[in-house]
């Protein structure tokens, strides 16, 4: 097999600015310097004329570039801001969705160094480093193969159910459908050659080239979040109800082996309201900082955190984010847990309206004015008034992200501790192997 390439998802806009860095070619024209592209009537206005579609393409691919500018990154995240950011490979724009998709063509490798760049600092320690590599390209590859067998299939894919009482959505790749992965945290984080990639990142892909997970024959949906606080989350619980064999329950520790049963209430409250001994438990800043970048950092409490709302404040964001007026908020009631304490299923009960919603995102981003840092919480009301409706709702919680698969913080602690990067991968995807796909 050879190296395939990836499309990438960078600008969603009305109109695109870019500067070609390089001299790059659009069918079989020249062309170099500053563009500007317009969403037309369904076409693409540039220089004057209408486009259906533009690929300007590099004439030196592993050094020509490309700027775009004002991409916007950490989409509906609470660091979400705009930069200018650089690439190499080609440049795709089409119509889509009534704006410009402006799309980066890149080899895997090449993607991989970034992705790895901007997914962890450049401090990271090799084998940290090398495990990511793996993670990355195994779950870039699994969407790929994903997505292939979808369109192939012409399969109706759905990622939601909706009853009267029930409203349960998962949030995948179900947005792309003209390119492989966006460049945010929805799928990886991309940026291209915008920030430096050190020589220990190249070294780390390097020397994992062509390296996927696998089980039983097939490449791994290798996903990975932050921090799983002390527990691995199913796959199932945050998307399609698939379970797969390496995506299990684990506690993150080799000390302490034993994993309450956190889909039980009872052992969920205890478990989110201590601080259980875990890999990802850590504050020391040399680790973290191997794993966070600046606007990561802005982020102290990911371990154990505390959300607190008013009623005004609670029965305003959840009628802006879910577009449901529940009335006022008498409760949040747990319905049903992950292997990880993470709710998947969560009753809001208001004076209005009760439904229950799911999965773990969509609580979430309901709960939130950008994302919750994840479902595994637990609520206290208090301020009760004559009716039973609280003044206040004390969001007590555990972890950053999904918690499936491999735990950002808890493999940047297991490097430090000098676990080499093999036995990183197959403690947070159990049972897995690691097959070279390409040279």
């Amino acid at each position: 097999m050879k190296e395939p390439k990836v499309q990438v998802g960078i600008l969603f806009e009305p109109q695109i600015e870019f500067v070609l860095l390089n001299p790059y070619r659009m069918d079989g024209t020249e062309v170099s310097g500053k563009q500007v592209v317009t969403y037309d009537e369904g076409k693409i206005l540039w220089n004057g004329r209408r486009y259906d579609e533009l690929l300007f393409e590099p004439q030196h691919e592993q050094t020509d570039a490309f700027e775009l500018l004002d991409v916007t990154i950490g989409i509906n995240f609470h660091w979400e801001r705009k930069e200018d950011q650089r690439f190499l490979g080609a440049l795709k724009i089409i119509v889509e969705n009534g704006k410009l998709t402006g799309i980066n063509v890149i080899h895997v490798e090449d993607y991989l160094t970034s992705v790895i760049s901007s997914e962890m600092s450049a401090t990271a320690s090799l084998e940290l480093l090398k495990a990511h590599a793996v993670i990355s390209r195994s779950w870039l590859l699994a969407q790929i193969q994903k997505n292939k067998e979808i369109t192939e299939a012409q399969a109706n894919y759905s990622a939601f159910t909706q009853t009267d009482e029930e409203l349960i959505r998962w949030y995948d790749r179900e947005d792309h459908t003209r390119f492989d992965v966006c460049a945010d945290d929805h799928c990886q984080r991309y940026q291209g050659i915008t920030r430096a990639s050190t020589d220990i990142v190249k070294q780390a892909i390097s020397a994992t080239r062509g390296q996927v997970l696998t089980s039983d024959g097939k490449i791994c949906d290798a996903r990975f979040s932050k921090c799983c606080g002390g527990a691995f989350e199913e796959f199932q619980y945050c998307w399609e109800d698939i379970k797969y064999p390496y995506l299990a329950q684990q506690r993150d520790s080799k000390t302490h082996a034993t994993l309450p049963d956190l889909t039980q209430e009872v052992e969920a409250d205890r478990w989110i309201r201590t601080s259980p001994e875990a890999f990802c438990n850590t504050t020391d800043k040399k680790i973290l900082s191997q794993v966070l970048n600046n606007y990561d950092q802005e982020t102290t409490d990911f371990y154990r955190w505390k959300v607190e709302y008013t009623q005004e404040e609670l029965s305003a964001l959840i009628l802006k984010r879910s577009g449901i007026d529940y009335g006022q908020i008498i409760d949040l009631i747990p319905i049903a847990r992950g292997t990880s304490g993470r709710l998947w299923k969560l009753k809001i009960v208001g004076t209005k309206r009760t439904l229950t919603i799911g999965k773990e995102l969509e609580i979430r981003r309901t709960l939130s004015t950008s994302h919750l840092y994840s479902s595994a919480f637990v609520v206290d009301k208090e301020e009760l008034s004559a009716e039973g409706i609280p003044g206040r709702f004390i969001l007590t919680g555990a972890g950053w992200g999904h918690g499936v698969g491999l735990c950002q913080i808890g493999a940047a602690v297991m490097g430090e501790q000098g676990y080499k990067y093999d036995a990183i991968l197959l403690h947070y995807y159990i049972g897995a192997s690691i097959d070279k796909l390409y040279e």
